[in-house]
């Protein structure tokens, strides 16, 4: 791989993780109003080395290490920053494994956001997409894990297995999300009855969540583990600073999360194929998220301005 094609694929895991992670920033940004300057710094301080270079950089590595048969947790951390050409055979044979259970993990999380949570259309699908349309992702989500577990018979067992457990992943993780988001609006009501502690390891918990957001999508960009502890541990530092400085002006921004999930759902579908066989070019999912987040900011920018103007005449 060379230096122009891993500038882009950092790029793109640096976009794709802050544009991913801005929800949890504003979590994070009401929950850290109601807590005292010195557990602010703590959060900030300690959180983010958890979140940022733990967290990141442990899951990929996991993920390898569980996807690549015959070497153990050590070997595979130091086989991941080593140039030997067996264990890259290796990680190259996993690599179906890994693409499949990102992919269903990721298109899952596109299909939610489409069906069921609220959201301003920008795009042809969001339009088409209608509230009342909600229980289809039910219905979609299984069609799609049994034609994936029917589509995957010929290839063994393993691609089947992937399919599963990126669909159980989802499920289980989001069962979480949506008890996560009924907790924060309990602390946003009820500022004054949890201590400080609590909501910091409140925090962390949900930090750990989005990660894997961002750690499986990061495998649609490179299954390169150093390229992915550099692009996600950049973009979650950049969100780490909007959560201090800028994120409500971040969040006017009304349709940056189009863009966002529609790479997510773009990257889920090419990586599914991908686990199959078929060869896209290192530069196409960069190259994809740049242009889906890049029409949403510029259209959001155009309105925003637009508004500014509006409101400077009147």
């Amino acid at each position: 791989m060379d230096i122009i094609s891993s500038l882009l694929i950092i790029g793109g895991l640096v976009l794709f993780e802050i544009i991913n992670s801005i929800d949890n920033a504003i979590i994070n940004a009401h929950v850290l109003k109601s807590m005292s300057k010195k557990w602010r710094r703590i959060f900030l301080v300690w959180g983010m080395f958890f979140a940022v270079f733990v967290v990141r950089g442990i899951l990929p590595l996991l993920i390898v290490w569980m996807t690549v048969p015959g070497i153990g947790f050590v070997e595979a951390f130091w086989a991941m920053f080593s140039s030997s050409p067996e264990v890259a055979e290796a990680v190259e044979a996993g690599k179906p494994m890994i693409l499949m259970g990102s992919g269903v993990f990721l298109l899952l999380l596109y299909l939610h956001w489409l069906f069921l949570e609220k959201k301003i259309p920008f795009f042809i699908i969001d339009r088409f997409v209608k509230p009342h349309h909600g229980i289809w992702f039910f219905g979609l989500a299984a069609l799609l894990l049994v034609a994936l577990l029917y589509s995957a018979r010929q290839s063994g067992s393993a691609l089947m297995i992937s399919a599963a457990i990126g669909n159980a992943a989802f499920f289980i993780l989001y069962g979480f999300r949506e008890q996560a988001e009924k907790e924060s609006e309990f602390l946003k009501k009820n500022k004054r009855n949890l201590g400080d502690l609590s909501k910091l390891l409140y925090l962390e918990i949900l930090d750990m969540s989005f990660s894997f957001d961002g750690v499986l999508g990061a495998f649609a960009f490179t299954t390169a583990v150093p390229l992915i502890l550099i692009g996600n541990g950049i973009g979650a530092l950049a969100v780490r600073q909007l959560t201090i400085k800028g994120i409500d002006r971040v969040a006017k921004y009304r349709y940056l999360k189009n863009g966002a999930m529609s790479s997510v759902g773009v990257l889920g579908v090419l990586i599914i194929c991908e686990s199959f066989g078929l060869d896209f070019p290192d530069y196409l999912p960069p190259l994809i998220t740049f242009m889906l987040v890049g029409a949403a900011f510029w259209e959001s920018r155009r309105l925003m301005r637009k508004k500014e103007k509006e409101l400077a005449y009147t």
